[in-house]
């Protein structure tokens, strides 16, 4: 596993800056800057106070934390959710509560995602009048007999 070096800018000086939780994690925590409590089926835009400047080449990648979707249905909207190197606004969550009964708080300071980082290739489109051939072909979901 490498390192590279991110730029992150503190918006909330009160709040932890991204941390990894345990050696050989992949993903790093994100904290809520806000207090928030959603209803049952409700999601909401989540500020986690910091801004980031990946360099050239990186993705952050914004997944949801499993114990939160486990323990009350929380996950993200669009997970996970994607950080462009060129973005420089502050890293928001869109965090649905998907339990039907229970609302659900977060208190300012609590962990609500995780930041895990890539490598990207940028791909050169080509356009062609046929594909070639493969195993699959056109065949849809569920073709794989699963």
């Amino acid at each position: 596993m490498s390192n590279f070096q991110v730029l992150i800018k503190r918006l909330d000086p009160d709040l932890p800056l991204p941390k990894y939780s345990k050696g050989g994690d992949a993903g790093a925590d994100i904290f809520s800057r806000i207090d928030i409590t959603l209803q049952p089926g409700e999601r909401a835009l989540v500020p986690t106070g910091i801004s980031l400047a990946l360099p050239d080449g990186y993705v952050a990648l914004v997944h949801p934390r499993s114990g939160l979707a486990i323990k009350n249905g929380v996950t993200m909207v669009n997970a996970p959710g994607t950080v462009d190197a060129g973005f420089r606004g502050e890293l928001q969550c869109i965090l649905i509560n998907h339990d039907p009964n229970e609302s659900v708080s977060f208190k300012r300071g609590d962990r609500i995602a995780q930041l895990v980082f890539q490598k990207v290739e940028r791909a050169e489109f080509v356009e062609v009048d046929v594909l070639p051939g493969s195993g699959r072909g056109e065949s849809g979901f569920g073709s794989t007999g699963s």
